[in-house]
C-alpha cells in the first residue's frame, strides 16, 4: 500500500523580485484498532524550466507496509489447521503464537537459527505425547506459516545446530569466533548484529536456543553460559530471566499433561463401562425375545 505525497516549490532562480510560493499537500493515516503501518519516505527531485523562472518539484513517495494483527495471525493458523486441538495444548499454543507474533513484527526482528532452535525445542516439549504424530507436524507447519515464515527452514536449522552442538565441548562452544565453519559463521553474524543492536531482536526463544546448545554439548557449568552470552553480545541477565520462565512453563505443562492423562483414562474407563452395559442390555433383550418365542 502506498501513499503519494507531492510537494511543489516554486524557487526563484536569478529572479530576486519574485516571492517564493510554497504549496504542500499533506496526507495523514488514521490509526484504528487492529491496524498498524510501517512507513518509509523516499524523495526525488525534478527540475522544470519555465519562462523567466526556474521551478523545482519534489516528489515524495511514502511506502507503507500493512502489518497483520494478532487476530489475523491467529485466524491464519486456524485456517491452516482447522481440526480440533485438545484444550491443554491449544491454550499454550494460542499464548505462544501471540508472543511470537509480537516478536516477529518488531522493527529489529531478523530470523536466526538460534531463535529457530529455541522455538523448535519449546514446541517439541509442548507437543510431546500429542495423540497424533501427523497432526503434531501439521500444527507446527500451520503455526509457522501463519507467521509468514518457513517451517522447513526452522527444522533444518534446528537440526543443524543440534548436530553441531553434540560435537562440541564447553571450550569449543564459546570459542566459535576463532574458528571457521557454517555454524560458526551463523554465530559470528548474530554476534555482529547483537553488538550493533540495530538488526537483532532478543527473545525468550533465543534464550531457550542457547540453553539447548549448552545441554547438547554437556556444558553444564554456569560460567559457560556467561561466556557464550558475552561472545554473542547478549545480556546474560535477560537470558537467566527467560530460562526461569521456560522452566516454569515446562513444570506447568507436565502438571497439565498429567491431568489430561487422568481425564483421558477416566473417559476411556467410562466408555468401556458403557460398552459393557450395552452388551448386557442386548443379551437380556435377546433372552427375553427367545423366551417370548417359546
Amino acid at each position: 500500500m502506498a501513499a503519494v505525497i507531492s510537494l511543489s516549490f516554486s524557487v526563484p532562480s536569478q529572479c530576486p523580485e519574485r516571492k517564493a510560493i510554497v504549496s504542500s499537500t499533506r496526507t495523514s493515516a488514521t490509526n484504528f484498532e487492529g491496524f498498524r503501518l510501517r512507513s518509509s519516505l523516499s524523495c526525488h527531485y525534478v527540475g522544470v524550466r519555465s519562462s523567466g523562472s526556474c521551478s523545482r518539484v519534489i516528489h515524495c513517495m511514502s511506502t507503507s507496509i500493512e502489518l497483520p494483527t494478532v487476530s489475523e495471525t491467529k485466524l491464519n493458523f486456524l485456517k491452516k489447521f482447522n481440526r480440533p486441538i485438545p484444550t491443554v495444548y491449544n491454550n499454550v499454543l494460542q499464548e505462544l503464537i501471540v508472543q511470537q507474533h509480537l516478536m516477529r513484527y518488531k522493527r529489529t526482528y531478523q530470523y536466526d537459527p538460534v531463535f529457530a532452535l529455541g522455538f523448535v525445542t519449546v514446541y517439541d516439549q509442548l507437543m510431546e505425547g500429542y495423540p497424533s504424530d501427523e497432526d503434531r507436524d501439521a500444527i507446527f507447519k500451520a503455526y509457522i506459516r501463519a507467521l509468514k515464515e518457513d517451517p522447513d527452514q526452522y527444522r533444518i536449522d534446528a537440526q543443524k545446530l543440534e548436530d553441531w552442538a553434540r560435537a562440541q565441548t564447553a571450550t569449543s562452544l564459546v570459542e566459535f569466533a576463532s574458528r571457521e565453519g557454517e555454524v560458526e559463521g551463523m554465530f559470528k553474524d548474530i554476534a555482529e548484529r547483537a553488538g550493533r543492536k540495530e538488526s537483532f531482536s532478543y527473545s525468550r526463544f533465543f534464550a531457550v536456543g542457547l540453553f539447548r546448545l549448552l545441554e547438547l554439548a554437556n556444558a553444564t557449568e554456569p560460567t559457560i553460559l556467561e561466556k557464550l552470552c558475552e561472545a554473542l553480545n547478549v545480556n546474560k541477565r535477560s537470558v537467566d530471566r527467560d530460562l526461569d520462565v521456560y522452566r516454569n512453563l515446562l513444570s506447568k505443562l507436565v502438571q497439565a499433561k498429567e491431568l489430561l492423562k487422568e481425564y483421558m483414562d477416566r473417559e476411556k474407563k467410562k466408555r468401556v463401562e458403557r460398552a459393557e452395559a450395552q452388551k448386557a442390555d442386548q443379551a437380556i433383550a435377546k433372552c427375553l425375545a427367545e423366551y417370548q418365542q417359546h
